[in-house]
């Protein structure tokens, strides 16, 4: 039996009061942008409203605000791995051996590492994944933060994340609630993320140059990644950004000059802003020009968003290796930090093809349930849960593949009843849970770290019988946490 949260405030609604709330607070999430394209019906010329819980979630405050102040030192892990080449190169080893893009994303690197690094500085705009974990029989008071992922490229929803806590705002002032609105926390992720950018930009120092933004050949998450933009606007009118696709710079719209300038369509490019390049399926020319344009750019003068190193740093691999015992002390000398990060770290196990992946391996196939199977991508979609972790496991006994997998321990959220909204359908009273993300903004060279701030968050809810709920993948609903004290 599964541990429950209360709802913020009573959601049996008769359904005329349901309608109307549901109506207005779907044309209010169309007015303000809170939207992206449909992946069924595509058009460049229209958008749905994105999927929505109808209440903000209850969430506990001690794990929330825990989870706000440990960001700088998740950004400071990243920034030290991404800056140690020893560590990447050991402990990225074997998944290069059997994981054909991660071993091209490290060619990258080694080849960049050779000639010598043109921009020293990096920035990262990195995102922290948690939920709150317990055993089902335990208090809710008792449920601690876990950590599922550190995302360090294309982390969005830094215009979606805030936008939901507006989107709830007006709903709890809908349903007579407008006094409980100072327990959703303020969120600032759009203004720190984009400035975090503009920092980068200001360091390059060449006022013309613009910032480059990486995106997909269609882009279904188009508000967030447009409201990016214009905040960019806002803050400075003077910086321009623009869009391309790998493919488009690797066809020929993109140059080095002699000075290793990246110069695209005759733009100077200040700084990169990967929103795309995470997967295998975004780099699909058979010539490989997405690769040349990734090389290039890593080459380049411009400061990346992600690097290669920050890029790399945020593999599936660096994260199970990390929570071994004994690696985080290389990464930092305090004992102070390692434990505060330690005590959010779940079970991660090795797949590797020797003893201690074998002895994991039998663990899973012995008791699937209790684990998720992790490939080396990003983007949602990609992991393998329940039966089916057995299944896989069977399949790759002895199959040096298996060594491109972690394992990790599942985690078991408290679930919360609400009304899940989406588009062309009827709403839904389910019972979900959800993931909080926690956003990050970084900004060093190899030795020192020049900024390191906390960037506001962001909350996913899924339906509880669903695997995953990357809201862009279309498997989640937008959310915004109410903190309670349990």
């Amino acid at each position: 039996m599964s541990a429950r949260l209360e709802p913020c405030v009573s959601i049996d609604f008769d359904s005329s009061t349901l309608d109307e709330v549901v109506t207005k607070t779907k044309d209010w999430a169309l007015m303000h942008g809170v939207c992206m394209r449909s992946r069924q019906n595509f058009s460049p010329d229209s958008i749905n409203f994105a999927p929505f819980v109808l209440v903000p979630s209850t969430f506990p405050r001690k794990e929330f605000e825990k989870a706000i102040e440990l960001q700088t030192l998740v950004n400071e892990m990243i920034y030290r791995i991404a800056n140690n080449y020893e560590f990447l190169k050991t402990t990225l080893a074997i998944t290069n051996t059997v994981d054909p893009f991660t071993a091209q994303l490290f060619k990258i690197y080694t080849t960049v590492q050779e000639e010598g690094v043109s921009q020293a500085i990096a920035l990262g705009l990195i995102r922290s994944d948690v939920m709150l974990g317990a055993e089902p029989e335990m208090p809710l008071s008792s449920f601690k933060l876990r950590q599922v992922e550190v995302n360090t490229i294309a982390a969005g929803f830094g215009w979606l994340g805030p936008s939901s806590g507006r989107l709830h705002r007006f709903v709890m002032q809908e349903l007579g609630h407008g006094d409980k609105l100072q327990q959703l926390p303020e969120n600032n992720a759009l203004e720190a993320l984009c400035g975090g950018m503009l920092k980068a930009w200001e360091i390059y120092n060449q006022p013309r140059a613009v910032i480059l933004f990486i995106v997909e050949d269609t882009t279904y998450n188009i508000c967030d990644q447009r409201f990016h933009e214009f905040e960019i606007r806002r803050q400075n009118p003077n910086v321009r950004v623009v869009r391309r696709s790998l493919t488009q710079l690797g066809r020929g719209a993109a140059v080095l000059d002699a000075e290793r300038k990246l110069i695209v369509d005759g733009h100077e490019v200040a700084v990169v802003y990967f929103r795309c390049g995470y997967a295998p399926d975004q780099y699909p020319s058979a010539d490989g020009c997405e690769w040349d344009a990734r090389l290039m750019i890593e080459r380049s003068k411009a400061i990346k968003c992600p690097s290669i190193s920050y890029h790399l740093a945020g593999t599936k691999k660096v994260q199970q290796v990390l929570a071994e015992p004994g690696f985080l002390e290389r990464i930092f000398d305090e004992a102070e930090k390692v434990a505060k990060l330690r005590d959010v770290f779940t079970g991660l196990y090795s797949l590797d093809l020797d003893e201690e992946g074998d002895r994991a391996a039998e663990m899973a196939i012995a008791n699937p349930e209790k684990y998720v199977l992790k490939p080396q991508r990003e983007g949602g979609g990609n992991n393998v849960y329940g039966k089916e972790v057995a299944e896989v496991l069977k399949q790759l006994k002895g199959n040096p593949e298996r060594a491109s997998y972690i394992l990790m321990d599942v985690i078991q959220p408290p679930l919360l009843r609400n009304w899940m909204i989406r588009p062309s359908t009827q709403p839904m009273l389910v019972d979900t849970l959800s993931e909080l993300g926690i956003f990050g903004v970084i900004i060093g060279n190899s030795k020192e770290i020049l900024h390191n701030s906390m960037g506001g968050h962001m909350l996913r809810t899924k339906i509880h019988t669903a695997n995953e709920g990357g809201v862009a993948a279309g498997l989640g609903a937008l959310d915004s946490p109410f903190l309670v004290d349990l």
